[in-house]
């Protein structure tokens, strides 16, 4: 067993932090009327700074712990001293043959702990809380509409993976579809439809339109590979669909896509920072309201 870094540590235990802080989030909500509008906006107020409190105080974590020597590293993290790194090797178990399956489930794992040591060393890059306050701007644009982010995990499916989550949302409406569906259906609209992609498409080195070749490649990565998504694959989905796409964003006008179908719309969370990795979609969902409020 490999041990964790650091910055995996330090990772972990402000995820544990995040989630109690969901926690008491929830139990304030419960505590105020669903018909008191004024306390209720006070309450998004509140929420908003006690969520940016904790980011700004996981943003001096991450600043002490890079100008932490090495060797009060594991103390500062989580108080661990280092006898409980021998005790954790002595309980490996040494396995003399392992199976096909249990190969895949070790490179599945080696995968993980790599995106998430590169997670780790993007947050403690972020020092100056970039990720933070977009978070915070998305936050405040999704509280006026009574929504909040819900989490997909950056694996290259994203972007499917929240629409996935859209459509099992709003499953009463008959339409749910995995991602390995929304990935095919999504590439062979576009085959289908040549002359409504490929003019957008270029070759990064020399600046050409794809030839017919490039764009049936490109066409496949869609099909087969965790190729991230991104407009125009958005575009292809809103014909597939037959549904508007909604996509919010920090410091921008919320794009819409699929505006003349007039069902009810999906809504997508366009990060450019998430994690410090890059660009990312989330999904949303509706602000819990409290269990035993009472309408008026």
């Amino acid at each position: 067993m490999e041990e964790e870094t650091p910055e995996e540590q330090l990772v972990k235990q402000q995820r544990k932090e995040k989630k109690d802080l969901q926690a008491k989030i929830q139990s304030m909500k419960n505590a105020v009327p669903k018909n008191d509008k004024k306390r209720r906006k006070q309450l998004t107020e509140e929420i908003v700074k006690l969520e940016a409190d904790l980011s700004q105080k996981h943003e001096e974590e991450i600043g002490q712990l890079q100008s932490t020597p090495a060797t009060n590293v594991e103390e500062l993290v989580n108080g661990v001293e280092a006898v409980e790194v021998e005790d954790r090797e002595q309980e490996e178990v040494k396995q003399t043959r392992v199976s096909k399956a249990q190969k895949r489930r070790e490179k599945k794992a080696t995968q993980d702990k790599e995106r998430e040591s590169r997670i780790a060393e993007a947050e403690v890059e972020n020092l100056q809380g970039v990720r933070h306050q977009e978070g915070v701007k998305l936050a405040q644009k999704l509280a006026q509409q009574q929504l909040q982010i819900k989490e997909i995990s950056s694996d290259g499916h994203c972007m499917y993976r929240a629409i996935e989550d859209q459509l099992a949302q709003r499953s009463k409406a008959g339409l749910t579809m995995n991602v390995k569906r929304l990935r095919s259906q999504t590439a062979e609209f576009m085959r289908g439809h040549v002359d409504d992609f490929l003019p957008f498409l270029t070759n990064p080195n020399t600046g050409d339109m794809f030839t017919t070749e490039e764009f049936e490649k490109y066409c496949s990565e869609v099909e087969l590979t965790a190729a991230w998504g991104g407009q125009l694959e958005l575009r292809a989905l809103t014909q597939v669909l037959q549904l508007p796409i909604e996509v919010i964003q920090a410091d921008t006008p919320a794009i819409k896509i699929g505006e003349e179908y007039k069902s009810e719309q999906i809504t997508l969370v366009y990060m450019r920072h998430a994690y410090g990795l890059g660009e990312h979609y989330n999904s949303v969902e509706r602000l819990k309201e409290p269990a035993n409020a009472e309408d008026s």
